[in-house]
């Protein structure tokens, strides 16, 4: 036995003793400021207690962060109520805790289930109750709700409502809104932080606000700014948005074979011309294009062929009949016919896109688990310009190198062109052609070695996609977070300049709008991460 692994026995009791100390410390507090919450064993968890393993990790969604080194969190609470929030801050903050908060924990870097230092989870999984208001319009969304359990239940109140949000449904509705949150409707709705009205957020002192008390800075900050740097947003109330009784929905795929590289295959022709016209197109219609690498069968060797296929993947708010002329004017070459369409209505297409087959009974939106749980690392970029046939060509070279790897291409344009830049923190607006993805997927935790060569890989694209992309500054969208773009360093209450790096790429110049806010809510920095929004410098801190 080593010195250090004996060493590691020793204090071993000590640290349960410590650990043990603080949970009993805890508990007493709770008690104390959260009146009525007599029975704390049913929402507040323990590593010694039997649903610790499971809570912990029933909602990463990216298994790579499963065995990570960094420590587990001192205690997992799950509240019922707002009242167990405030006190789970209060207590918190009291006994020097950092608090990360998980709606579905879909966030890439796992920011809301991981820490370097001593921390509690507020996992608001049992906050997921959903009022819907047909005759105003509107709903109430709490933030531990996922999307499809919202589309489930707006669908189960009108057949003619929907709301623009996202295309996974088990994402949580959190996150999702806090970062901004597009889906197939934003080119006619805009983002899901657009629609939003209202919310009740606990802050930093325990205090449960809604918009007119939390006041119209903080409010617009929540809105695409990222909430968890805030306080903890327990819902929000969304305006609905109108949808016909049936829409159309179509799916084209195109392959370029290793083989047809740099002879200007159809499927380039086709990618490098939707670049030009897809924010252009009426703003009922999305067409959006998956890339990924695809099995192309055996060569006569004996040996696997890879091949490039885009989906052209659409949307449409109305029926084949207004579709097929409207394509033919904007875009023949993809050549669209009738019998490639099929018309449903709204709900069913949230299901369509989300991966299901045709038929899929609606209560599938109820699965909080994503059908696709894989290790993955991702990357993003906003396209301001068309890619020439020859980038993307050099693109295709590049995934051909990987197994399981994609790019999402999702078309901005219309709505998201008449929203001003500054008027939330999500600044990805007019002059944007679309955002893109970059995901490398990888099968198993096969070892170090090989997960450092897939995320090699990535960075390898990224950095050859920096020519074709936007600048001054790169942008990069907050919902597909990345640490690659920087952080902050643990504890650091004043380091705006060394976030400011990444802030930038997110927010753009409403990034020091937000510092600003952050400075007056929560002066301090209790709710901090590794990309939490930081204080402004003292020297630039005015009278705010």
């Amino acid at each position: 036995m080593g010195v250090l692994e004996l060493v590691s026995l020793l204090l071993l009791p000590l640290l349960w003793a410590t650990c043990n100390a603080i949970h009993e410390d805890f508990l007493q507090c709770m008690t104390i400021h959260c009146r009525g919450c007599i029975d704390t064993s049913k929402y507040i968890h323990t590593p010694t207690s039997p649903s610790y393993t499971s809570l912990l990790q029933s909602s990463q969604q990216n298994p790579r962060w499963l065995n990570s080194t960094t420590s587990k969190p001192l205690l997992i609470i799950t509240p019922y109520k707002e009242s167990q929030i405030q006190a789970s801050i209060i207590c918190t903050k009291k006994h020097g805790l950092q608090t990360r908060v998980r709606s579905g924990g879909h966030d890439y870097e796992g920011l809301s289930y991981l820490s370097n230092t001593p921390f509690a989870i507020i996992d608001l999984i049992n906050l997921r109750s959903i009022s819907i208001d047909i005759e105003a319009e509107t709903a109430w969304v709490q933030s531990g709700a996922t999307i499809g359990e919202l589309y489930y239940s707006i669908a189960n109140k009108s057949g003619v409502h929907g709301f623009p949000a996202g295309l996974c449904p088990s994402v949580g509705i959190g996150g999702h809104f806090s970062g901004g949150g597009f889906g197939t409707m934003l080119r006619k709705y805009g983002l899901a932080a657009d629609n939003v009205v209202d919310a009740y957020l606990v802050d930093v002192h325990g205090r449960l606000l809604d918009r007119e008390t939390m006041g119209e800075d903080l409010f617009w900050a929540i809105r695409g700014g990222g909430g968890a740097s805030f306080g903890i947003i327990v819902s929000w109330k969304i305006k609905l948005v109108r949808v016909p009784p049936i829409v159309t929905v179509f799916n084209i795929d195109k392959k370029l074979h290793q083989e047809e590289q740099g002879g200007g295959a159809t499927m380039t022709k086709l990618v490098h011309r939707w670049q030009h016209i897809a924010h252009k197109l009426p703003e009922d219609l999305f067409i959006r294009i998956v890339i990924q690498v695809v099995d192309d069968g055996e060569s006569q060797g004996g040996s696997q062929n890879k091949a490039i296929k885009a989906s052209f993947n659409s949307l449409f708010l109305g029926r084949i009949d207004e579709l097929i002329p409207a394509m033919n004017k904007s875009f023949p070459q993809l050549g669209l016919q009738a019998e490639n369409c099929t018309e449903m209505t709204w709900i069913e297409s949230v299901l369509y896109f989300a991966g299901y087959p045709i038929g899929q009974p609606l209560d599938a939106l109820l699965n909080r688990t994503t059908q696709y749980k894989s290790y993955f690392k991702a990357k993003s970029d906003f396209v301001t310009q068309p890619i020439p046939q020859s980038g993307l060509q050099g693109i295709w070279e590049r995934l051909l190198q990987e197994n399981i790897a994609f790019m999402i291409m999702d078309p901005y344009g219309g709505k998201m062109n008449n929203i001003l830049k500054f008027e939330l923190p999500f600044p990805h607006r007019k002059g944007n052609l679309y955002n893109t993805q970059y995901l490398v997927k990888w099968e198993g935790d096969d070892g170090v070695r090989a997960r450092n060569k897939h995320i090699h890989w990535i960075r390898s694209l990224y950095r050859y996609m920096r020519q074709f992309v936007s600048r001054s500054p790169r942008a990069a969208y907050l919902n597909y977070r990345d640490l690659d773009l920087g952080i902050n360093q643990q504890g650091n209450t004043t380091n705006y300049s060394q976030a400011k790096v990444w802030g930038r790429k997110y927010f753009k110049d409403n990034f020091k709008r937000l510092a600003r806010v952050k400075t007056k809510v929560d002066p301090k920095n209790f709710f901090r991460n590794e990309q939490s929004i930081p204080l402004l410098p003292a020297m630039k801190r005015k009278v705010i």
